[in-house]
C-alpha cells in the first residue's frame, strides 16, 4: 500500500480508525491503530458521560475526558492520532479548542458542515484538518468557504458513504440508491478536489468510509482515485478496542439481518444492530421525560422517543435493554475477537492478493 501523505504527516498503511462514540474508540484503540502504521482516532463524543466522576458538569467533564484521553495515547503511541469532533454537539468548540491546545495531529470533524473550522487554529498550530463530507457538492462548499474566509483548504477530506455505521448523512431513500454509492461519490469528490488542487497547487487526499472492510475493499476503492480508507466496524471486534465485552460481541452474535436502519432523535437515519431496546422503541415503549446534558443540538426532547447519549453509553457497557450499538453494514461479518496487529496483518495480505 502506498502511504497517505496528508500535508507534512506521512502515514506508512493508509488507514484511518473511525471515530466511534460514544467510548468506542478512545485512547487505548486510537494507540494501538497507530503502532501499527495508521491513524488513531478518539471520539470526543459523550466524554462527559465517561468522565462523571471528575465533574457532573458535562461540558467540564468532557474537556477533562479528552484531554485526559489525548494523554494516555500519547504515552502509548509515538503514531499519528486524531480526534473525531461531531459538528452538531453542543460543546462542538470546546472540543476543537481543546484538541488544537493539545496538539493532536488531526481533527475529523463530521455530522454538518464544519464551515469554521480554521477559525480556531493558532498561528503556531500544527493540527491538520479534515471534514467528513457525503456528496461533492459538500466538499465544494467547503473549499470554498475556507479559502474565501480562513485562506485555508482542508488537510483531506473524508467521504463517507451510506454503508457506514451510525448517523448517515443520507436520506432514508438515498441509502440503498446506488446513485449515493461510495463506488459512485470517490470519482465525482476526486474530481471537485482536483479543481481546487490545480488552482492553489495543494494536495486535498480524498479518504473513503462506509463499508470498508477488507484489503481488498482498501484496493477495489484506491482505484477510483482514494488515497485512503477510514474503517471503523473492523476495529470494534479487537482486544484494544475501548468498548465492552458485551458490545463486542453484539456484532460477533449479529447476522445481517440484524443491522438495520433506524430513526434517531437527532434527526437522521443511522445503521445499528437491532436490539431489545430498538425493538421497543418500535413499539413505541420510550419516552425521555428531560433532557440532561443537551449533547446535540438538533435533538428535540419533545418529540424524541429516547435519549441517544444514554442509549450508547449503556450500549457502550453491554447494556442492550437499554442501549443499542451503532454498526456498519458489515458488521455481520466478524466472527472473533483479534488483535489490531493482526487486522493490520489480514489487511495487509488481502490488499496484496488482490492486487
Amino acid at each position: 500500500m502506498k502511504a497517505l501523505k496528508i500535508g507534512n504527516l506521512s502515514i506508512a498503511v493508509p488507514v484511518i480508525q473511525g471515530g466511534m462514540g460514544v467510548g468506542i474508540s478512545l485512547s487505548g484503540l486510537a494507540a494501538a491503530v497507530a503502532n501499527e502504521g495508521g491513524i488513531g482516532v478518539i471520539s470526543s463524543a459523550g466524554l462527559g458521560l465517561l468522565y462523571k466522576d471528575f465533574s457532573e458538569n458535562f461540558l467540564e467533564a468532557s474537556i477533562h475526558g479528552l484531554k485526559e484521553e489525548i494523554r494516555k495515547a500519547r504515552e502509548k503511541t509515538l503514531g499519528v492520532i486524531g480526534v473525531n469532533v461531531l459538528v452538531a454537539m453542543t460543546n462542538f468548540v470546546d472540543m476543537i479548542k481543546t484538541s488544537i491546545s493539545e496538539k493532536v495531529d488531526i481533527i475529523i470533524a463530521g455530522a454538518g458542515l464544519p464551515l469554521d473550522l480554521p477559525s480556531f487554529l493558532k498561528k503556531d498550530s500544527t493540527t491538520k484538518l479534515i471534514p467528513i463530507v457525503s456528496s461533492a457538492r459538500a466538499a465544494k462548499i467547503i473549499c470554498e468557504k475556507w479559502k474565501t474566509n480562513y485562506d485555508y483548504l482542508p488537510d483531506a477530506v473524508i467521504v463517507e458513504g451510506p454503508k457506514a455505521g451510525g448517523h448517515l448523512g443520507f436520506k432514508e431513500e438515498q441509502i440503498g440508491d446506488n446513485n449515493y454509492a461510495l463506488e459512485k461519490l470517490v470519482p465525482e469528490i476526486v474530481s471537485e478536489l482536483k479543481l481546487f488542487e490545480d488552482k492553489y497547487n495543494q494536495s486535498i487526499p480524498l479518504i473513503a468510509a462506509g463499508g470498508i472492510y477488507t484489503g481488498e475493499d482498501i484496493n477495489n476503492i484506491m482505484k477510483l482515485g482514494a488515497s485512503g480508507v477510514q474503517m471503523g466496524t473492523r476495529f470494534v471486534t479487537t482486544d484494544e478496542c475501548d468498548a465492552s465485552q458485551g458490545f463486542k460481541q453484539a456484532y460477533i452474535d449479529a447476522d445481517e439481518k440484524d443491522i438495520e436502519i433506524i430513526k434517531s432523535p437527532v434527526g437522521m437515519p443511522g445503521r445499528a444492530i437491532l436490539s431489545s431496546f430498538i425493538q421497543k422503541v418500535k413499539d413505541g415503549k420510550k419516552q425521555p421525560k428531560k433532557c440532561p446534558f443537551k449533547c446535540i443540538r438538533t435533538c428535540d426532547i419533545t418529540k424524541s422517543p429516547y435519549c441517544i447519549i444514554i442509549a450508547l453509553i449503556n450500549a457502550f457497557k453491554g447494556n442492550f435493554e437499554n442501549g443499542f450499538a451503532f454498526a456498519g453494514s458489515n458488521a455481520f461479518r466478524a466472527t472473533k475477537i483479534s488483535s489490531v496487529k493482526e487486522i493490520f496483518q489480514s489487511l495487509l495480505k488481502e490488499y496484496k492478493e488482490s492486487k
